[in-house]
């Protein structure tokens, strides 16, 4: 599974989890950086991404909209990258579980 990570998280996450999760992008990659929230949105779901995000907005987006995409909205204050990275890679399996879920438009970690 492909993630999009949102201009709240480091682009530095692509490369750090690029073994457990390949293919995957920041929208800082994609000229997405400074987007609408919709492009990001639309842009995710016309390419396979399943979003990853600390903004509540593409949470609330899931709840509208359904999905594609899904969105992962990780539910953590401020904190470093590396503390993202670890939340990512220990639920890895919960992860996989979601995107493969017909049911489920978000999953919430924190």
């Amino acid at each position: 599974m492909k993630l999009l990570f949102d201009q709240n998280l480091s682009y530095r996450l692509v490369t750090a989890l690029a073994s457990e999760f390949p293919d995957s992008t920041h929208v800082r990659s994609l000229g997405l950086e400074k987007g609408m929230d919709q492009r990001v949105w639309e842009y995710a779901k016309t390419n396979g991404f399943v979003i990853v995000s600390k903004d509540s907005d593409f949470h609330q987006r899931s709840f509208v909209y359904g999905h594609p995409p899904k969105v992962i909205w990780i539910r953590r204050g401020n904190c470093s990258t590396a503390i993202i990275e670890t939340i990512l890679r220990e639920h890895q399996a919960d992860i996989a579980q979601f995107a493969e879920n017909e049911q489920g438009s978000f999953l919430a970690l924190l």
